[in-house]
Parts: structure tokens; sequence; C-alpha cells
């Protein structure tokens, strides 16, 4: 039996596939190569490049390979550009997801892991959040992940199939092994940034609002290793490959940080300084969000083995000056 990876050869799923990798699975990646690397992917996996949308290819691919769980990342990321974007956000993150989720039922799949994200929620009143808070997404992206969610609960309560939906917090670092990193051109995730400027990449950063309800009057976010992430996926999988029913959790650490708080660790582990600007703040950005991931550690055995911001900054880092090294060969 095999686990697809959908968009596996971007950020978060490449590094999926290492984790799954590593602990002997098959692995076949879907990908259209959109913003993912065809050399991101691990040679061990076998790459098929193709939209998720089209079920007689992703049916094929259940078949050929014995498919028994799909690890679905596939999708469009950036809150302000869903705001601008809408339809092509619905049609990325639903309509597709809602093909794919097509060809699982169809084709006898029965685990279906699902990337979700804080967004949901949008400005929660209080927190850390947990997940039986109100969804009351802020941007096209947050709803159009919210509508695949509720797509699988109907699906689970109809048919044979169980998935875990896993929200996520804010993404962050790079492979310990430096096997694979965040590697998406004009990235938009702030510790990347910071790291592209610190690294001369840029010449400087925007922070976008400084006059937000917080302490430094920044927004605040709770920033997960993606290894530690990805670790969540696996243990998602064995847990529905025990009989477990479907699940709803957090991915984060229930801690925050605010921007100005991570730019200024980034600047310290990279012993430099650079130009950092405030401009006004973008649409369908939340003032602060922090996880409740009891359920998490609860449900998966999940333990976190990077939940440390420098530790994050430095892998960061360290996969930057790889990246480098590899764009000028």
């Amino acid at each position: 039996m095999s686990v697809l990876v959908t968009g596996g050869a971007g950020y978060i799923g490449s590094h999926m596939v290492w984790e799954l990798l590593d602990h002997g699975e098959e692995v076949v990646v879907l990908d259209r190569l959109s913003t993912g690397f065809d050399w991101a992917v691990a040679d061990a996996a076998t790459l098929v490049v193709g939209d998720i949308a089209d079920e007689a290819l992703v049916d094929d691919i259940i078949r050929k390979h014995g498919i028994d769980a799909i690890v679905h990342f596939a999708g469009s990321i950036i809150v302000p550009e869903s705001v601008s974007d809408p339809l092509g956000y619905y049609l990325n993150n639903t309509v597709k997801s809602q093909s794919l989720i097509a060809s699982a039922v169809r084709c006898g799949v029965r685990h279906f892991i699902f990337s979700s994200t804080a967004a949901v929620y949008g400005s929660p009143a209080s927190f850390p959040v947990g997940e039986d808070t109100e969804l009351r997404p802020e941007s096209p992206y947050g709803t159009s992940k919210m509508m695949t969610e509720l797509m699988l609960r109907d699906c689970a309560a109809a048919h044979d199939f169980a998935y875990t939906a896993l929200r996520y917090f804010n993404v962050s670092g790079a492979d310990p092994e430096l096997r694979t990193g965040q590697s998406t051109k004009g990235a938009t995730h702030l510790i990347k940034v910071a790291c592209e400027t610190a690294t001369g990449k840029r010449d400087h950063m925007d922070v976008f609002g400084t006059d937000y309800d917080t302490p430094d009057g920044t927004c605040i976010r709770d920033y997960i290793h993606v290894s530690d992430l990805v670790n969540a996926h696996y243990l998602a999988l064995l847990r529905m490959r025990e009989g477990k029913g479907s699940l709803v959790a957090n991915c984060g650490y229930g801690k925050g940080y605010s921007v100005l708080e991570v730019i200024n660790a980034v600047k310290d582990v990279a012993q430099t300084d650079f130009d950092v600007r405030t401009t006004g703040r973008r649409p369908g950005d939340a003032v602060a969000i922090v996880a409740e991931a009891a359920r998490c550690r609860r449900e998966l055995a999940w333990q976190p083995r990077y939940d440390d911001l420098k530790t994050i900054v430095t892998h960061a880092l360290n996969w930057e000056t790889k990246l480098t090294r590899r764009n000028r060969q």
C-alpha cells in the first residue's frame, strides 16, 4: 500500500514525503508544479505531474499504486491574495478538493488527512483557541478551507471514510538535515521573508500594521516547526489505520510571538541588522491567534521536538544559505 501526497513538491508537502519515507512508507506525489519544484521531491518517491481535479488521473494513481491514504496539501495559501481573488481560492481550495475527495470515496481510499488552517477561526475573542471555538474566517482563504472541512465531515458520515483535519498555525523552519525547506519564490511567510532579508536576498522587509491591540502593536502568531507538523500528520495516519475515527485538531505550540519579536529573533540568530519598514495593515490578517493543542498531543501522542523560536529560525536560516548555494549552481 502507498500514500498519496498532493502538493508534495511544495514546502510542507516535501517535508511530509521525507517523513513518510523515513518510516518506510511507499509514497506517490501528485503536484502540478505551479509553485512547487520537482527537485524538492525525494528521489525515493514517485512524482506524477498533474492536477488534483483530474479525477481520471487521480483514480488511475489510486488503483495503480494501491493508495490507502491521501495527505492533501495542494492549494493556494496567501491570505491577502485570497481577498483580491476569492474565486481563484474557492476553485483551488474547495472545488478541486471536492474532486479529490470524490476520487477517494469512489476508489475506496478510507484515510484522508487534510491541510487546514487556523484562519478558519478568524480573530477569536480570546486565546489560546480550541477546536470547539466558533469558526468565523475573515478571508476567502479561511472560508475555502472551512468548506473543505465540512465536505470531509459529511463524506465521513455518508461513507466508509475517516479523515483528520489538522488546523495549522504558522508553519516555519526547515528539515534539520536540510533535505528540503521553504523554497517558494516571492514567499510571504514572516520567518522566510526575514531570513531572505537577513541573507541579502531582499533589500528590506515590511511590517504590515503596527496599530493592532497587542503589546507592541504588531500581529501575534503561534509558530510551529514544519518537522513537528509533518510528524503530527504521520501520527494521524497511524491513528486512522488503527481504526479510530475522524479527528479535527489544532497544530501549534500554544505560545505566541509578535511580528517584531520574530524579526528580532532572526536578527539575533543571523547576527546581523537589516532594513525593516512599517506600512499599513494587510486585508484579512487576524490580530492574534495562538493554539490550544492539547487534543493533538492527547489523540496522536504527539511530542514536539523543535518547540523553540530560535531553533525554528536557525533551521530556516540554514536552509536559506543552502538554497542560495543551490541556485548559484
